[in-house]
C-alpha cells in the first residue's frame, strides 16, 4: 500500500510541476476533460494465438491422446510431429472419426473399429461402427440400429431390441445413454427397450416434450453441463430437461450450417461449421474463420486438449491455443512488435508490405506517415502520464522531434511534409498522391532524403492533436517552446495564406483548403462541415497554447464568417458511395482540441451538438478510441465495456489476412444503435483485421492475404487513453507472466532494421 501511495504521489507531483511550469498550456485542457469514476478492471483474460499446418490430404478427424495429436485421413491415422504429419503404421484404412475413450484412442473406419495399444493398432470390429462412448463403466459402440458393449475382449449385444432408427452418435446425458440418428434423438436401452411411452401409452423415441428441431439433418450431438446440443444445417438444437429450443442466427450464432461439436475447457462449447469454427462461452459467440485461423473453413472435426483447440479441415490442421493476458501485457507485446518487426524508423511508425521480389516484408513509406505516427506520439504521452516510465517519455520525445523534422525539412515555414524517404533505403516509397495525382517527392537541402509534398489536412489534424497532448503531458524545458513554435508556424502559415496550405509551387495543396472561396464550390459545400471543425480547432489550439493575439483575431474572423454553424454537419452520411470512414478520425482529432479549449458557452453548445451528431454516427462501431474520447469530452457513458472487448479482440498476429463475414447469419444491428454509414454491425478484429482508426470496423469482407502488417499505434493510443481517463484500471494481476512478454510472435519475418542516414542534428 505504501509503495502504491508513493507511486501515485510521484505521478501527482509530476503533473503539478508540469501544470506550474506551463500554466497557459495545461489549465484549460486539464479542467475540460472528464475522468471516469468507475474504471473497468484490467483482469486476466485468454488471448487467442493461432497456427496453421498444411496437409497434402484432407483431414477427416482429430483427437488428442496424452500429448500427441492424431488426425484421420482416407489413408489411415497420422500423428502431428512439430510441423509435419507422420503416418501411423498398422492403421491404413479410411478413418471417419477418432475418439479418446476409456484411456484409449479409437479409430472408427469405413467400416471397422480400431484401438491403439502399446504395441500398435489392433482391429476390434469389422462391422460398420458409427460411434463409441464410455457409459457406466462399459465401452458401448453403435452398429446400425443396435448397441454393442465391449466386455472381456469381445463385443456383445446390449439390449434386446433394435432402435427405431439408424444410430449416428452416442451421448451419455442425464445419467442415461442418449442415441441420435437422422432427425431423431432418444434415450438408450432401458429395460431392453429404446425410448419410452407417451401419455397415451404409445412408443415414442422423442427425447423432448416441447419444441422442434431446427432441421432434421443432424450432424453431431454432445452433452455439456445441463444441455444436449445437436448440430444441424440450420443451427443448434438444445435439449434441457424435456424442452427443445433452437439457437440460430437471430440468437447470435454466426453460421447456422454446423458440422461437429466439442467440449471446451471452461464449460464452453466448440461448434464446427461449413464456414469456420465458433466458440460459445459466457453467452457470446467467438467466430474463427478465414486465412488468419484456418487452412480451410469447412470444419470436419474438433479436439480440445487443455487450452489448445485443434480443427481438422480438408487442407490441414488449424490450431488455437489460449494464453493468459492482460491489456497491459498486450501493450507490452505491441511495443516489442514495433521494434522486432522493424516497424520503427527515424522516429516514425510504419505498416509493412510484402515485397514479392525480395520475398520479405519491407516498410511502407506512405502517403501519411506524419498522420499515422501522431497516434503513436499521443499513445506515448498518455503512457508517460499514467506510468511515469522514462521509456515512455523517451519514445514520446523521439517521435515529437521526428514530426517536427517533417516541417523543418521542407524549407516552407509551417508546411510539414507528409513523409520522408532516405535515398537508397530498402522499402516501398509511396508512388501516388492525393486524388489520383502523382506523388510529389522533393530533395531535402542536404540531398540525403526526399520529402513528400502536396500535404493534406490529415497531417495538420494529427500534428495539432498529438502536439497538444505532448505539451499537456510530457514536454519539459526547451521542448515546450519547440512544440509551441511548431504549432505557431503552422497556424501562421494558414492565416497568412488565407486558410490555405500552400506548397512549393505557390499553390494550395489538393486537400489543404479551408477558405470561403473553396466552400462556395460544389466540392467545398460537401466538405465544409469537416473543414470548418478542422480550421476552428487549429486556430483555437494555437490561440490557447501560444497566447499570440493574432490567433484570437483570426478565430473571431472565422466566427464572423459563419464557420461555427458549418460544424453541425461535420459528418456526411449521404450519398453512400461518398462516405469516407477515415474522415471520422480527422474530425475526432480536431473535436478533441476544439471542445477542450473553447470556453464560450454559445460556441461550445453549437460545437457540442455537431460532435454529438458525429459520435452517434460512429457509436455503433464501438471503436475504443472514439468511445474513450467521447467519455472524456462529455462525461457521458463511454460504453467502456464494448471498447475493452475491441481491445481484447485484437489478434497478436498483425498481418492483414483475407476474411469474409457477409455470409453470416448474425448480421443485425444491435438494439439502440443506427448504422448510418452502411453495414449492419461491428466486428471484433479477430474476425476481420487489426486496423488503424481511420478504417471501418463494420467492413464485412476484406484483407490482403497477409501482404500487409499493421503497426499497432492506434491500439496503444486507445489503451493508454483509456487508462489515463480512468475507463480502464491498472492490471489486477501482479505476476510478470500476465504483464510482459519476451518476444513478439514470428518476429523473424519482420522487416530488416533501418540502416540509412540518421535525422539531422536539432531534430
Amino acid at each position: 500500500m505504501k509503495l502504491k501511495l508513493r507511486r501515485w504521489s510521484r505521478l501527482l507531483l509530476i503533473a503539478v510541476i508540469r501544470w506550474i511550469t506551463t500554466p497557459d498550456t495545461g489549465a484549460a485542457a486539464w479542467t475540460a476533460m472528464h475522468r471516469s469514476s468507475v474504471a473497468l478492471p484490467d483482469d486476466v483474460y485468454l488471448q487467442e494465438i493461432g497456427r496453421k499446418v498444411s496437409s497434402p490430404v484432407p483431414l477427416t478427424a482429430v483427437a488428442v491422446a496424452g500429448e500427441t495429436v492424431f488426425v484421420g485421413t482416407a489413408g489411415g491415422v497420422q500423428r502431428w510431429v512439430g510441423a509435419r504429419f507422420e503416418a501411423e503404421p498398422g492403421m491404413t484404412s479410411e478413418v471417419r472419426r477418432l475418439r479418446w475413450e476409456g484411456g484409449r484412442l479409437w479409430a472408427i473406419g469405413a467400416p471397422g473399429l480400431w484401438v491403439k495399444t502399446d504395441t500398435g493398432w489392433r482391429e476390434v470390429s469389422q462391422e460398420p461402427v458409427s460411434d463409441v462412448a464410455r457409459f457406466r463403466g462399459d465401452l458401448v459402440a453403435s452398429v446400425g440400429n443396435q448397441l454393442r458393449v465391449f466386455r472381456d475382449g469381445t463385443w456383445v449385444r446390449w439390449g434386446t431390441n433394435a432402435a427405431p432408427f439408424g444410430i449416428q452418435r452416442l451421448v451419455p446425458f442425464q445419467e442415461s445413454l442418449f442415441i441420435q440418428g437422422q432427425g431423431r434423438v432418444t434415450f438408450g436401452a432401458v429395460g431392453g427397450e429404446f425410448g419410452g411411452l407417451d401419455a397415451y401409452g404409445f412408443r415414442t423415441d422423442q427425447a423432448w416434450d416441447w419444441g422442434a428441431l431446427p432441421s432434421s439433418n443432424i450432424r453431431d450431438a454432445l452433452a455439456v453441463g445441463a444441455a444436449l446440443y445437436l448440430a444441424t444445417d440450420r443451427g443448434l438444437g438444445v435439449v434441457r430437461g424435456m424442452s427443445l429450443t433452437a439457437v440460430r442466427g437471430g440468437d447470435g450464432l454466426p453460421v447456422e450450417d454446423t458440422t461437429c461439436l466439442a467440449r471446451g475447457f471452461t464449460n464452453d462449447l466448440w461448434i464446427g461449421t461449413t464456414r469456420g469454427a465458433i466458440r460459445s462461452v459466457g453467452g457470446q459467440f467467438h467466430y474463427f474463420a478465414g486465412q488468419r485461423w484456418l487452412p480451410d473453413d469447412r470444419i470436419q472435426a474438433i479436439a480440445v486438449d487443455g487450452t489448445s483447440v485443434y480443427f481438422a479441415t480438408d487442407r490441414g490442421l488449424g490450431i488455437l491455443r489460449y494464453e493468459p493476458y492482460t491489456l497491459a501485457k498486450k501493450a507490452d507485446y505491441y511495443e516489442k512488435h514495433l521494434v522486432e518487426w522493424g516497424q520503427k524508423r527515424l522516429g516514425f511508425t510504419h505498416k509493412l508490405e510484402w515485397d514479392a521480389g525480395r520475398q520479405a516484408y519491407v516498410r511502407e513509406v506512405s502517403d501519411n506517415d506524419g498522420g499515422y505516427t501522431g497516434n503513436y506520439l499521443a499513445a506515448q504521452c498518455y503512457r508517460y502520464a499514467v506510468t511515469g516510465d522514462p521509456a515512455a517519455r523517451s519514445e514520446a520525445t523521439n517521435t515529437f522531434h521526428a514530426l517536427r523534422w517533417l516541417e523543418g525539412m521542407t524549407g516552407i515555414a509551417g508546411f510539414p511534409a507528409r513523409s520522408v524517404w532516405a535515398k537508397g533505403e530498402v522499402g516501398h516509397q509511396a508512388g501516388h498522391g492525393s486524388g489520383g495525382y502523382a506523388a510529389e517527392w522533393h530533395d531535402t537541402a542536404d540531398g540525403r532524403f526526399e520529402w513528400k509534398g502536396d500535404t493534406s489536412s490529415d497531417e495538420i489534424c494529427s500534428h495539432f492533436y498529438s502536439f497538444a497532448l505532448f505539451l499537456d503531458l510530457v514536454a519539459q524545458g526547451p521542448e515546450v517552446e519547440q512544440a509551441k513554435a511548431h504549432l505557431h508556424r503552422i497556424a501562421t502559415h494558414l492565416v497568412e495564406h488565407r486558410w490555405r496550405l500552400v506548397d512549393v509551387d505557390g499553390k494550395p495543396t489538393r486537400w489543404g483548403r479551408w477558405d470561403p472561396e473553396y466552400f462556395e464550390t460544389d466540392e467545398g459545400k460537401y466538405d465544409r462541415g469537416l473543414q470548418a471543425v478542422e480550421l476552428l480547432s487549429f486556430i483555437k489550439t494555437a490561440e490557447v497554447l501560444t497566447g499570440d493575439p493574432r490567433f484570437s483575431a483570426a478565430y473571431r474572423e472565422l466566427v464572423d464568417l459563419g464557420y461555427p454553424a458549418y460544424t453541425l454537419r461535420a459528418r456526411n452520411t449521404f450519398p453512400p458511395d461518398s462516405v469516407l470512414h477515415f474522415l471520422d478520425e480527422l474530425s475526432f482529432w480536431c473535436w478533441a482540441n476544439l471542445l477542450r479549449y473553447e470556453q464560450d458557452p454559445d460556441l461550445r453548445a453549437l460545437y457540442r451538438r455537431g460532435y454529438e451528431r458525429g459520435y452517434e454516427v460512429v457509436r455503433v462501431e464501438q471503436n475504443p478510441w472514439y468511445n474513450f474520447l467521447y467519455g472524456a469530452l462529455t462525461g457521458n457513458d463511454a460504453e467502456a465495456g464494448a471498447a475493452m472487448e475491441q481491445l481484447r479482440g485484437w489478434p497478436l498476429d498483425l498481418r492483414v489476412w483475407s476474411y469474409q463475414n457477409s455470409h453470416r447469419a448474425d448480421l443485425r444491428t444491435p438494439p439502440g444503435y443506427v448504422a448510418l454509414k452502411g453495414g449492419t454491425r461491428t466486428f471484433l478484429p479477430r474476425e476481420t483485421e487489426p486496423l488503424r482508426w481511420d478504417r471501418w470496423l463494420m467492413q464485412a469482407d476484406g484483407g490482403t492475404g497477409g501482404n500487409d502488417v499493421v503497426e499497432p499505434g492506434a491500439w496503444l493510443l486507445a489503451y493508454w487513453m483509456g487508462r489515463y481517463h480512468g475507463f480502464i484500471s491498472a492490471p489486477t494481476a501482479k505476476d510478470p507472466r500476465f504483464l510482459v512478454v519476451d518476444h513478439s510472435l514470428d518476429h523473424e519475418l519482420g522487416a530488416r532494421p533501418y540502416s540509412g542516414p540518421p535525422r539531422p542534428p536539432g531534430f
